[in-house]
């Protein structure tokens, strides 16, 4: 890889920005493109890409680094920062070999997990430990906030904005580039048949001002632009696509099964990311709101306008390419998400295209700090989609050239494999996956009904379908050792997916001498005993939500399996997991506590998992005789051990 041509001493005359991101879900990379345009707007030449993109020793060559990290599983990094992560690892590393670089943090997390935002914090001190300077105090966000990461970020980034001013003062009479004033965009489309010439913008005065920067400051060799996916792409073939609830049931969930005659090696916690498309009606409500329709299945091309564009998480669709052509129609159907709820940046963009004088106001509101609680109000809450507000904005035209900037990328929804053991084999030589889904259809506090962009999808893909997904490593953590251990798994509603899988495979090993090593691999190793494995499932109703019982029932008739069940409609007092987990507090005492076992926690990340572990407490209080603070030292000592691991979503 060629190494990046600015010396130290260049780099003190220019303005340089590497914006770096570590992103499962998305979030952590519309943080980083948040702050790269900010970074723009104080004339930093700017670069936003993911942390395995780049080698560490490329970070000394920019003046400033600000890196966006969310963290997943047991306290990891995501997929597409590991590499990085690893790298910075090396022993052999001296201890000033980032010295020179200047750099800040702001992590993504989730405070029902126990080790909340530890990637973002463990990689600040690694990076701290190699020599690296921290250039602004870290920042923090917590998605159970109810105003979410923004409620964070926004004040954290608007003081970083101030001590960057600060601390790279701009030359004199130069000023921030104002926020009334449109950047230029990250990736423009333009006519195939005029590939030749440069395509004019045409806003609501003529030709719209865009704000150019220069960035031959910045050699883009050194920086990998490939487009990649997390993950291992497959393709797949959909067998079978069956409700499991009952049609009276509110709650429609199905079990997808998949195939592919490659042979596949999974373990249980491994996830399938399934990438959507949105709808044909959905796409024609688009083009006629923004005016595209005379358009819509015209050849156009996509052309890099400026090195801030990311390639670090593209869409698996051939659509966005830079040399073959594609049309409107196909980027809304496959590559953009204009179902979204749209970000705080959406609408100072969008502003832009309006001459109404009162719309625009309006959505400049949406965009001050001070009106976060109407923002909230507004798109959160009743869950109100891009479409939606452009509706409502009906003097907002967006230029069909700006569509792959403004709207954000459709991206792929992850789903916890739920097969596993025999189940991991069609019998015929080919690889089965099955994944449990939740189809999301609600109504909203505005007596809206929405619709899941993937699950309304996947609710009526037909059998026969050949889709392209990625296989990925999930967080679970389950190696050899694990199956000789006692195991608790709490995993209500679709949470049960990737227990189900855990524990077919600990039906395998207890079949067989074959176990999973450290690294993932199938390896003999001895004699297959397996521990006693306790199931804590939960539910509305029994005979509607009650998912895999005749299987359950058939298990603990060839392995060491209890189930125990919490319905919470099934009469007047609600029962959740928590209180079966009490109830049978002398199981989970010893198998926790005086056998060391394992516990596995999967499903909802809103109140299930916290009220999991004060059971816990409570049950190590009272079996063992000890205080509260004992309990808890206990349950931080099963997290270090590797012996607590959660996969919520």
């Amino acid at each position: 890889m060629p190494t990046i041509s600015a010396s130290p001493d260049d780099r003190e005359n220019c303005r340089t920005a590497l914006i770096l991101y570590g992103s499962e879900t998305g979030n952590a990379h519309d943080i980083a493109n948040d702050l790269g345009r900010m970074a723009e707007r104080l004339r930093f030449s700017t670069y936003v890409t993911s942390l395995d993109s780049v080698d560490p020793s490329y970070l000394k060559s920019f003046s400033i680094v600000l890196i966006s990290v969310s963290t997943t599983g047991q306290g990891d990094l995501p997929n597409n920062a590991t590499h990085f992560w690893k790298n910075i690892l090396r022993k052999k590393l001296p201890f000033d070999y980032l010295k020179g670089v200047e750099y800040t943090t702001f992590g993504l997390g989730d405070s029902s997990y126990p080790k909340y935002n530890w990637a973002a914090r463990k990689l600040h001190k690694r990076l701290l430990q190699l020599g690296a300077t921290q250039l602004y105090d870290k920042g923090e966000a917590d998605e159970q906030h109810p105003e979410g990461s923004d409620a964070s970020y926004l004040p954290w980034s608007s003081n970083l904005r101030l001590h960057l001013l600060r601390a790279f003062p701009l030359s004199n009479g130069l000023e921030p580039i104002p926020e009334d004033v449109l950047l230029e965009p990250r990736m423009t489309l333009q006519l195939s048949i005029n590939s030749s010439k440069s395509v004019t913008f045409f806003g609501i005065h003529g030709e719209t001002e865009v704000q150019k920067l220069d960035h031959s400051q910045l050699d883009l060799n050194n920086i990998s632009t490939l487009s990649t996916h997390s993950g291992t792409p497959l393709n797949l073939k959909l067998n079978e696509n069956r409700r499991m609830t009952p049609e009276s049931h509110w709650q429609d969930v199905r079990k997808l099964v998949f195939t592919t005659e490659d042979h596949i090696n999974y373990i249980p916690g491994d996830i399938l990311t399934l990438y959507p498309q949105n709808p044909d009606g959905d796409v024609n409500q688009m083009m006629e709101c923004m005016g595209w329709t005379e358009l819509a299945d015209r050849e156009i091309l996509c052309k890099i306008s400026k090195p801030i564009i990311d390639f670090g998480a593209p869409s698996p669709f051939s659509d966005v390419s830079f040399s073959q052509p594609t049309t409107l129609r196909r980027l809304l159907t496959n590559s953009l998400d204009f179902n979204a709820i749209p970000r705080r940046s959406f609408f100072s963009t969008i502003a832009h295209f309006t001459s109404d004088t009162f719309q625009r106001t309006r959505l400049l509101e949406f965009t001050n700090s001070e009106y976060l609680d109407e923002l909230y109000d507004y798109t959160t809450r009743p869950r109100r989609s891009i479409l939606e507000v452009l509706q409502e904005f009906d003097t907002v035209k967006i230029p069909w050239q700006w569509a792959t900037s403004v709207l954000p990328e459709l991206r792929g929804r992850q789903f916890s494999i739920a097969s596993g053991g025999q189940l991991k084999s069609d019998g015929h030589g080919s690889t089965r996956f099955e994944v449990l889904v939740a189809i999301v259809k609600y109504k909203t506090v505005i007596k809206k009904i929405r619709e899941g962009t993937c699950s309304r999808y996947l609710a009526k893909l037909p059998a026969g379908t050949s889709l392209y997904v990625t296989l990925g490593r999930g967080g679970l953590g389950v190696y050899n050792s694990g199956f000789k251990q006692p195991i608790i798994m709490v995993g209500p509603g679709t949470g049960v997916a990737p227990i189900r899988s855990l524990i077919w495979e600990r039906l395998a090993v207890k079949q067989s001498t074959m176990l999973i090593d450290d690294n993932g691999e199938i390896a003999s190793n001895g004699p297959s005993l397996i521990g006693e494995s306790v199931l804590f499932f939960g539910g509305r109703n029994r005979h509607a939500d009650y998912f895999f019982e005749k299987e359950w029932q058939a298990l603990q008739e060839r392995m060491p399996l209890r189930v125990f069940t919490a319905f919470s409609r099934d009469q007047p007092r609600k029962t959740y997991v928590q209180d079966t987990i009490k109830e049978q507090s002398a199981l989970v005492h010893r198998l926790l506590y005086d056998m060391r076992g394992i516990l596995y926690i999967c499903g909802s990340s809103g109140k299930m998992p916290q009220a999991v572990r004060e059971a816990l407490i409570e049950v190590f209080q009272a079996g063992a005789c000890i205080e509260r603070s004992s309990a808890e030292a206990y349950l931080l000592g099963m997290e270090k051990e590797g012996r607590y691991k959660q996969e919520t979503w």
